[in-house]
């Protein structure tokens, strides 16, 4: 469980939330400039403010202190942090796909790296990518490895940040259903900040709405984002979607 509250300033842009996240996989939705980066960036510790912009904030996960404003820490020994994955991959450029992936694993042998590696790149739809570099990745190819690189240590809590804007919906939808399903097999909890409202319904998250950098609305999707569905099969009615 993950329980979050926050009252930060970003220059003019002010973010209130507070929450408790039950569900293993959540949404969090809303329109450009509605805070979801900006929630998401603090919960992995990011975003440190500065002196004129004051914040404050609480997360705690499965019962443990995770984060405070300014950094993000595991209090508990033994755990894994928090990963997140953002639109950009971020990877590194000097390094091949499978590298990349490995760069995070710690204290395994050559064979059991290699396996992980492999075990990852095999979940996102990307063992053929193995051995290009970065520059040679199409931008979906490289949101792939960067969420592989994200899985490799086993993080118990994953942060998404619309991580599959460079591909298709049939893609993306694909790779979401399997994601959900190894997230859930591991015991992982997600969240996931999005501003298409067919990310949340496809895969019948909990949903955050945020508008303005306020919770306007917690709870399932088909519930919360009911307006939106509506706008969407109007688009799709009309052809303008």
């Amino acid at each position: 469980m993950l329980e979050l509250a926050f009252n930060a300033r970003r220059g003019s842009f002010h973010l209130q939330v507070e929450c408790r996240l039950a569900c293993d996989w959540t949404v969090i939705f809303g329109h450009s400039g509605a805070g979801k980066s900006t929630l998401l960036r603090l919960l992995a510790g990011l975003g440190r403010a500065r002196r004129s912009e004051p914040a404050n904030g609480r997360v705690t996960f499965n019962g443990n202190a995770l984060t405070d404003t300014e950094r993000s820490l595991w209090l508990a020994p033994g755990h894994r942090y928090t990963s997140l994955v953002t639109q950009q991959p971020a990877l590194f450029p000097h390094l091949n796909a499978a590298a990349n992936v490995a760069y995070g694993l710690r204290g395994l042998d050559r064979t059991r790296r290699n396996a992980r590696v492999d075990e990852m790149l095999e979940l996102v739809g990307a063992t053929d990518l193995a051995f290009m570099r970065p520059q040679d990745l199409s931008g979906g190819q490289a949101q792939r490895v960067a969420l592989a690189r994200a899985l490799a240590p086993g993080p118990r809590l994953l942060l998404l940040d619309e991580p599959f804007s460079a591909l298709d919906g049939t893609a993306s939808d694909a790779l979401l259903s399997r994601l959900q399903n190894w997230l859930r097999e591991g015991n992982v909890q997600a969240v996931m900040a999005t501003h298409d409202v067919t990310d949340a319904l496809a895969t019948s998250a909990e949903v955050l709405l945020l508008r303005e950098g306020r919770l306007i609305a917690q709870g399932p999707a088909a519930e919360v984002l009911t307006v939106e569905r509506e706008r969407l099969r109007e688009r799709l009615r009309t052809g303008n979607a």
